[in-house]
Order: C-alpha cells, then structure tokens, then sequence
C-alpha cells in the first residue's frame, strides 16, 4: 500500500481560488480546519488514515466560514523599497541605499536594491530588537533580582515569547515593529516567569509590578500582533 504524503495542496475553486495546505497528523483524531489571522494561509490537519477524499468533502462544506475569516485576516505586506514599515511603532521609509546591509538612519530604513532587500531589512530590525530586548530583560531582571539565561530571537507564529526551566528567554524579533512599550511589557511578562512558571495570581502580580500597564499592553498585542505577523520577509512581492 502506498504510503500517503504528510503535507499536500489542495485548491478551493471559486473567486478568488484559495490554497489550502492539507497536513497529515498522526495524532490527530478529526479534521481540523485552520486560517492564519497573520497571513491567510489556510490549512487542514487530518488523521493519516482518514481518506483525502473526506477530508476535501470537510473542506467544501466549510467553504463559507474558510472565506469570512479570510475576510477579516491581515494584509499580507512585504517589505521592500518604497513602503513604509513599522519600527518601535512609527512608520518608517524603506529607501535605496549603499553598501551591503541595511541600516537605520535619520528615521528611515536605507537598504541596497536587489533581490535581498527583504531579509537585509529582517537582519537590520533583528538586530535593533536584540538591543532592545536585552536592555528591558536586564532592567526587569535585577528589579526583580533573578538572574536569566540566554536569550534567543525567534519567528514564532504563536507566541511572542517564552521561558524556559533554566531560566533561558525566547522572543519574536518582530516586537521591534510594536511600541517600545509593547517590546518592554512582552520582556516583563518573560522575565516574571523566572519567579512563576505559570499563569497564575501570582505571577500577574509580579508582571504587574515590574509593567504595571500590563493590561494595556496585553490588549495592543491582542488586537494589532496580527498585523505585525503580516509582514513578509522573503523577498516575494505580495
């Protein structure tokens, strides 16, 4: 018996035609159908026994939900020269520049023509939201008086952040796009899990000591992370 493909595309006919990514998941029990507020992509997790053919009949009869929240996903934007892209919350230019990476100066992005301008500008804004992400967890750290371990940047498409048992610190280098105090709020929230490794009263108490605007915050992150999200660094125009 041939062996079923763990990932295959399937496109939804109609205006406009919609790729949906079908997964096959070993674990998965039903079907379980998925839109990305962040980027619109679409995908359907199946069982690895369950026949395809049930899985695009599942999907035909929710056409009209996978399009309503398509409806109300972000812009997929990309970053190149000529737009405008979001740094600690303001808008910024993306201009031509020389050289061979890109670089933040008077207020705007200077980045070389070609095909690499995208993943210069991520490595550029990588870089900056390193900086800042440092600084608040060192400040949020000895107010708190815990010692942290490595901090890493990452892409994740679900969180924001993380911490881990030994105490070592995960962010989305996309925070540089949000307000600084966005960025400070989501170092706070991490650096209070050295303290609570939970979600408890507690720990929101220490968050809230070391933020105390956390829930202002936490409803920008909410509302407007998706929108952070949208951006595509990969050099494709959208």
């Amino acid at each position: 018996m041939a062996t079923r493909p763990p990932v295959s595309t399937h496109v939804l006919p109609g205006n406009p035609p919609v790729e949906v990514l079908l997964r096959r998941n070993a674990r998965a029990k039903r079907f379980s159908l998925r839109v990305s507020r962040a980027d619109g992509r679409v995908s359907l997790s199946l069982p690895t026994w369950a026949p395809e053919a049930e899985a695009l009949a599942f999907l035909r009869a929710r056409e009209d939900w996978v399009r309503q929240h398509l409806d109300g996903a972000a812009d997929v934007k990309s970053a190149r020269i000529g737009v405008q892209i979001p740094v600690c919350g303001v808008p910024r230019d993306i201009v031509a520049g020389v050289g061979r990476a890109a670089r933040f100066v008077d207020g705007r992005i200077e980045v070389p023509e070609g095909p690499r301008e995208a993943p210069r500008i991520k490595a550029l804004l990588t870089a900056m939201a390193r900086d800042r992400l440092s600084a608040a967890v060192t400040q949020h750290a000895a107010n708190l008086g815990r010692p942290f371990g490595r901090i890493t940047l990452r892409d994740p498409r679900s969180r924001w952040g993380s911490c881990s048992s030994k105490g070592d610190l995960m962010f989305s280098w996309r925070l540089i796009m949000a307000p600084p105090e966005v960025l400070d709020y989501v170092a706070a929230h991490e650096v209070a899990h050295l303290a609570e490794m939970n979600h408890s009263a507690r720990f929101w108490a220490v968050c809230r000591r070391l933020c105390p605007d956390t829930d202002t915050h936490r409803r920008w992150i909410k509302q407007r992370g998706a929108d952070l999200l949208a951006w595509r660094f990969d050099g494709d125009p959208t």
